[in-house]
Order: structure tokens, then sequence, then C-alpha cells
């Protein structure tokens, strides 16, 4: 039987991770958040202290004692470092800015790129991130680009922070989604950008719920 494979990319912030794995629940799919996995290296890089900014560094700290497994716990995605559940750990904002400067590094997006790729063959799967449909699955049978304006991408996230306990202005949050947005789109390796045939979703004024529909009926459309 066919292994059917989904690849959404968009920006930071346009709720891809929440809105693919709910689609994955309703088609009985497997959800993959490529992001956690660049947050992982990134939250790893930062807890050895070291200049992020250094690619060098960075490629350092990819050695055989690092671990970084993506594990299924009760149906739900859960990141490992080193045998330790980060999946919490991996959500703060210095992680996030981690991730978007560790994703630019080649050696990084090598070091992920197999694990990736032999997730989506097994598996009936929605993969998100940054160059799912370009780099990684460029012959998924689904490529969508999920976005929104930057305002209300930063809007959710400040939302996100403050029921999560953590009080950071919304000025600040913006000013990150708009350096991200800029970071991811000019980097040298596997720019964030919209593949040619994928199929663009705008939720900028679209709820959670009709945000998700939207992705599930233009899945369905495609398959």
């Amino acid at each position: 039987m066919k292994v059917i494979n989904v690849a959404i990319d968009g920006p930071a912030g346009a709720g891809k991770s929440t809105i693919a794995k709910a689609a994955s629940r309703q088609l009985g799919y497997i959800y993959i958040d490529t992001g956690a996995l660049y947050r992982t290296v990134g939250l790893n890089a930062l807890r050895k202290g070291i200049d992020i900014q250094n690619d060098a560094a960075v490629a350092g700290t990819l050695t055989d004692e690092l671990s970084v497994e993506l594990k299924f716990v009760d149906g739900e995605q859960r990141m490992f470092l080193c045998g330790e559940d980060v999946s919490a750990a991996i959500r703060t904002p210095e992680a996030s800015m981690a991730a978007s400067r560790v994703s630019a590094v080649p050696e990084v997006r090598k070091y992920l790129f197999d694990l990736q790729k032999n997730l989506a063959k097994t598996n009936n799967c929605i993969m998100d991130g940054r160059d799912i449909g370009t780099v990684v699955l460029p012959e998924a049978d689904v490529k969508i680009f999920l976005t929104a304006s930057p305002e209300a991408r930063a809007l959710r996230r400040h939302k996100e922070l403050i029921e999560k306990g953590m009080e950071t202005p919304y000025e600040e949050v913006l000013a990150d989604m708009i350096k991200r947005d800029y970071d991811d789109s000019h980097r040298a390796i596997a720019p964030l950008k919209q593949a040619d045939d994928a199929v663009l979703c705008d939720t900028s004024k679209l709820t959670l719920e009709e945000s998700i529909t939207l992705v599930i009926d233009t899945i369905k459309s495609k398959i």
C-alpha cells in the first residue's frame, strides 16, 4: 500500500505544529514536527554555552555523544536530548531563535536529514518545517505553504507564551518574529520559500478550527 506524505512549510508562528497535529489525528497519519528537531540541536548548543553564530562551533556539538530522538508517547510526539525529555524546554523564545540559527548550518541539516527521510518512508505522515516540500520531501503527495501576517502570528505566539506564564512583551515577540522570517528566508542553505507546486493557505483571518478544516480539505482534494 502506498505511503502518503504531506509536506507543510511556512514561517514561524503560522500554527503549523498545532494545525498539522490536529489534521494528522483526524486523518490517521503520524505527525512529524521537524522544527522540534532543530530546536533540540539548538538547545543542546545553548546548554553547552557555545556561540551559536559560529558555524564550526555548532557543527562541533554533533558528536557521537549527541543523541536526538523523536518518539511517540501515547500518540504524542516527544523530543529527547541524550535521553532527557526536552519537549517543554525547546519551546522557549531562546530555543526558537537558536533553532533558526543552527538550521542554517549545513552540518546540522545533514545530521537531521536522514532521520526525517526515514520517518516519511514508512509512515503516512504530515511533516512540517521550513524546507519540507522543497528539500526534504520534494516528492510529497501534498504540499502546503501555511502562512499568516507577522502581526497575526506574533499575537498568537504572545498569547501562547502568556498561557505558559512567560511575560514577554508583544512588541518583543513581533520583533523576534520579523527577524526570524528574515533569517529563515535569507539563509544560504535551504531557505524558507513556497514550493512551486505547493498550495498557499493564509490563516491570518481564520480561527484555529477554520485553519484545520482548510488544511484537511486541501489534503483530501489532492489524494
